[in-house]
């Protein structure tokens, strides 16, 4: 994936944390924008699920590393590191949201943001 040098810089950031979390095999991955939601804590939330702990891992490093590469930015905040149900990397405008698929669906961000525009990232074989 080009990062789109015509997008938003969240824009931006939202498609490098998506590569990211495809280079780790992340499964269902959803981009939701927040931009247009009123009282919205981020432009992005992208949230995928991992299978293991090791996976969750691997994923949320594999962020971090894609996206200090790319655009130099290191996480602001960053929580669920030793419970591994639901980690989070919080980059202020773009929040990545990396679950296990039981944590996910009890969450339901999804549902919970109604009104974002959201996106289903095609898994890649």
């Amino acid at each position: 994936m080009d990062v789109n040098n015509n997008l938003a810089p969240s824009e931006k950031l939202s498609e490098v944390v998506v590569k990211g979390m495809m280079e780790k095999k992340a499964s269902n991955i959803t981009v939701m924008d927040l931009r247009a939601v009123k009282n919205a804590v981020a432009d992005f939330f992208v949230i995928c699920s991992g299978n293991s702990d090791t996976q969750l891992d691997a994923i949320a490093d594999s962020v971090d590393k894609e996206v200090s590469k790319t655009l130099s930015q290191n996480p602001w905040h960053r929580e669920g590191t030793q419970n591994k149900e639901w980690m989070l990397l919080d980059y202020v405008d773009v929040v990545a949201h990396i679950f296990k698929p039981d944590k996910r669906k009890f969450f339901g961000l999804e549902n919970l943001w109604g009104d974002a525009e959201i996106t289903h990232i095609d898994e890649v074989a």
